[in-house]
């Protein structure tokens, strides 16, 4: 077969397939700032699914400043409710070994049991977060292993996202990846980085988490199902 038929069955094989992000986090709690990035991205790129996946034991932050991982997931589930696209994932829950999560770890799962070939996968993150991505375990497969989707914010230098991306992983030399292209999308050999614009939420869990400390409402800032399950259960407020 020549590689332009290949590439051509292979464009069809997607086209036929789902398109499936996975959004991890520690969602302590999930506010409307998260739904705000996953309805961009399932809107920008068509999503099919995109599962939450709360972090039982997340690597980069210390498990006792979480609240713990039943609340958490049972947030994201009645967030998940409104949306028949949104999907709550045990993914990375406690198995009993008290082992951390990392994504490169929930992605090869999420592909070994869930993924079809003819899918293709997005990992949803903040642009933040992916700055720090030289410090993810095995970064540069995670990169190679499927699409990210990244969540800018105003104000956010985009160029700072190709620059955060190994120069050996890129598609093309960075002086060739004009700044025209860099709001949209950036090509890497084996997989893509959107990036998502205009996603108009400035709601962070901390805030969240400061205003019920200080007996503050958070009506707006969360699903109103989630603000009647941190009111019934009293959940992060001062002990």
């Amino acid at each position: 077969m020549s590689a332009k038929k290949a590439a051509g069955l292979a464009k069809r094989t997607f086209q036929g397939g789902r398109r499936i992000a996975l959004f991890g986090g520690t969602f302590d709690p999930i506010h409307l700032g998260h739904l705000a990035v996953a309805e961009a991205a399932a809107k920008q790129l068509r999503l099919h699914r995109v599962y939450f996946i709360p972090s039982a034991h997340p690597p980069h932050k210390p498990l006792a400043e979480l609240a713990c991982y039943e609340h958490r997931y049972a947030m994201v589930t009645l967030a998940c409710a409104g949306n028949p696209r949104f999907v709550p994932s045990l993914a990375e829950k406690d198995d009993g070994t008290a082992a951390t999560f990392y994504s490169i770890d929930t992605v090869r799962r999420f592909r070994r049991e869930k993924e079809r070939p003819e899918d293709r996968l997005y990992f949803i993150v903040g642009a933040d977060s992916f700055l720090q991505i030289a410090t993810w375990k095995d970064y540069k497969t995670l990169l190679s292993s499927c699409d990210f989707v990244v969540a800018s914010r105003p104000g956010f230098r985009t160029e700072a996202l190709r620059e955060a991306i190994p120069s050996d992983l890129l598609a093309s030399p960075p002086s060739m990846q004009t700044a025209a292209t860099v709001p949209k999308v950036i090509s890497l050999i084996e997989s893509k980085v959107h990036i998502l614009g205009n996603v108009s939420s400035n709601v962070s869990a901390t805030q969240v988490r400061e205003r019920l400390d200080h007996g503050r409402s958070v009506r707006g800032l969360v699903p109103a199902g989630v603000e009647e399950y941190i009111t019934k259960l009293a959940l992060y407020r001062p002990r």
